[in-house]
């Protein structure tokens, strides 16, 4: 679109459909300022100035979330650590620049200086995303390289569908490590001390 009374969002299948708006650039030249204008029930993540509409999370995806994140907590509360974890909504200025803010499922911050009252600041020391149909593409290959390059330390996909999760850890390996749902799977930041066992959950969300 030319700016005039219409933009155009980037949907999770890769397509893109028009929303009204008074003044919007074209994809790939939106900023922070267009980002923070949407209305408040418009959930999108902003990468390198395009916009991508995110789609509500099924109820599989919000039990995974929850699980992971209460194993998570746990074990940092257990041994008293500095860190913090926080899942989605929660808007994070990957670059520190006005390009790109993202929404990961399941982020967390050793560094309290990281942690705003508005959002996060920089990279996430882990990152976690549930994969689903709308949304693996982006997560695979954009976000991937946006994380690594950004300084992300461990990037977990889920992957409900095909049962299993693919664990980066960038500190130390550049290929995936690629473990089976029945698997323990270590949390590289926190030295394997913390091990996810998906079997755990019960069934009903793989």
């Amino acid at each position: 679109m030319n700016g005039d009374d219409r933009f155009t969002l980037e949907t999770e299948r890769g397509e893109f459909r028009e929303a009204a708006a008074f003044y919007w650039p074209r994809q790939g030249e939106y900023t922070l300022d267009d980002y923070y204008a949407l209305p408040d029930e418009q959930r999108v993540e902003l990468i390198d100035g395009v916009i991508y509409d995110m789609a509500s999370p099924s109820t599989g995806h919000q039990g995974i979330l929850s699980e992971v994140s209460w194993m998570i907590t746990n074990y940092i509360k257990g041994k008293k650590g500095k860190c913090k974890s926080f899942f989605a909504p929660l808007d994070v200025q990957l670059d520190c620049d006005n390009k790109t803010m993202v929404q990961p499922d399941l982020i967390i911050i050793c560094d309290q200086n990281q942690i705003t009252e508005k959002c996060i600041k920089g990279a996430p020391d882990f990152v976690l995303e549930i994969l689903s149909k709308s949304t693996r593409r982006r997560d695979c290959f954009l976000k991937l390289h946006k994380y690594e390059n950004a300084g992300v330390r461990e990037y977990w996909m889920i992957d409900p569908e095909r049962k299993r999760v693919v664990v980066y850890f960038f500190e130390r390996d550049d290929i995936p490590v690629i473990y089976g749902i029945a698997d323990q799977i270590p949390v590289g930041i926190f030295d394997g001390e913390l091990v996810i066992d998906f079997t755990e959950m019960g069934t009903g969300y793989f």
